[in-house]
């Protein structure tokens, strides 16, 4: 691995900063404000170099797309070239990954939900579908279960339609985190944030509206937080 220069190095550690509180990295426009660069511009040129390096993996088309580059990844193990396929979110492994975690022994085993059906427990045993075999390493802390993403609300984090989403099951979740959500007879995966109003749920797609939960709501319940993605791109 190459070194770093000291302001790659800056930009390297805020992304592992991020993703250690809210679950996924930070997009160009945060990287500049909180680096004091003139434009996201500046930001993107700083992960391309840090990608050119070895130690980040940048998702093309997703403007939270850098997965930190362990030394542990298959990829690197297995001396195979890095190029993005198959990468997104935080925690996203290669599609040769994904491929070996399935039959890996010691592995974590988890169930993967679908549909939710209203008014019942989102591990409800009709709600899953299969269960999956994953290396813990893959998420950021130990989740309960994958849910099948339905829909691009969250495209610009790097969620997917048809992503399976690791969640660790707990109802008090941060700013800026992303969140299972129950609202009435639905299930949405959004970024929590705090208003006076109560709770907004924000998407990341300018093409999907803000949700504020009122604090008076009986039917909104927190579920979990996302810790993790899995691409299930076949090979």
């Amino acid at each position: 691995m190459l070194k770093l220069t000291a302001r790659q190095q800056q930009v390297f550690d805020l992304v592992v900063q991020a993703i250690e509180r809210s679950g996924f990295p930070p997009t160009r426009a945060e990287i500049a404000a909180a680096l004091g660069f003139s434009s996201a511009n500046a930001a993107e040129e700083h992960l391309r170099a840090l990608a050119r390096k070895g130690v980040i993996v940048l998702s093309p088309g997703a403007s939270r797309g850098i997965r930190v580059v362990h030394a542990t990844d298959d990829s690197r193990r297995d001396g195979e070239g890095v190029d993005g396929s198959g990468a997104g979110g935080a925690g996203l492994p290669s599609q040769a990954a994904f491929a070996g975690m399935l039959s890996r022994a010691g592995s974590l085993s988890l169930p993967l939900i679908g549909r939710v059906a209203a008014g019942s427990p989102i591990l409800a045993q009709e709600h899953v579908l299969h269960q999956y075999h994953c290396d813990p390493a893959l998420f950021t802390s130990q989740p309960d279960y994958l849910l099948q993403v339905r829909g691009l609300s969250m495209r610009d984090a790097g969620i997917l339609d048809g992503d399976l989403l690791a969640v660790q099951r707990q109802n008090e979740a941060r700013d800026g985190q992303v969140v299972v959500a129950r609202l009435g007879d639905e299930v949405t995966v959004k970024r929590l944030k705090r208003v006076p109003e109560g709770l907004a749920l924000l998407a990341e797609n300018p093409d999907y509206p803000t949700i504020v939960v009122d604090r008076e709501r009986s039917d909104f319940a927190l579920e979990g937080i996302a810790v993790g993605l899995i691409r299930p791109t076949p090979l």
